[in-house]
């Protein structure tokens, strides 16, 4: 891959991988190393075939990888939670900082898919490619996640839904 392919891939696609692998792994430095390790790769790779929905999927796959090998890093060694390091950046919308909050207390098969979902607008069948699992299985964990975020928030009333409706916060859906 040529440097102006890779530097249009960062400028498209940069802030989906370090969102994901943040959300995956939940510290910033290591959503970096991820992100750096992911653009590596990808300059690696040849040059041919990297049109705009394949690059971003590999990236997403990648990213997902690369995540999953750090955590095993981290379960082997050892890390200090985000409660234990109170000097850490939290968003600045106090409104959205209860639903990270709870989101962030998800486990990581839920919370990936909330991310891809309503984050990065996936729908569950290519949620299910990104992951290797089946689309009903994508749409069971958000069902799961939808739920414990429910409960986490303390419910809601009739007629009230978990998504925003007016299509603002931190996950709000694309527009197709």
């Amino acid at each position: 891959m040529t440097e102006q392919e890779l530097s249009n891939a960062m400028k498209s696609y940069g802030d989906t991988v370090y969102r994901l692998a943040l959300c995956r792994l939940q510290n910033a430095a290591d959503a970096e190393d991820v992100y750096q390790d992911v653009f590596l790769r990808l300059l690696e790779q040849p040059s041919s075939g990297w049109e705009g929905e394949r690059t971003k999927a590999w990236l997403i796959r990648a990213a997902l990888n690369r995540c999953a090998d750090l955590g095993r890093l981290r379960r082997r060694r050892g890390t200090l939670s985000l409660e234990e390091i109170p000097d850490m950046a939290r968003p600045v919308d106090e409104a959205a900082a209860e639903l990270w909050d709870a989101i962030a207390r998800l486990p990581e098969k839920l919370r990936t898919a909330v991310h891809l979902f309503y984050g990065e607008g996936y729908e569950s069948g290519e949620i299910g490619a990104l992951l290797e699992v089946p689309a009903a299985t994508v749409r069971s964990r958000l069902r799961r996640a939808r739920a414990e975020l429910r409960n986490l928030l303390g419910g809601f009333d009739d007629g009230e839904s978990v998504s925003n409706t007016d299509g603002s916060g931190p996950y709000a859906r694309r527009a197709e």
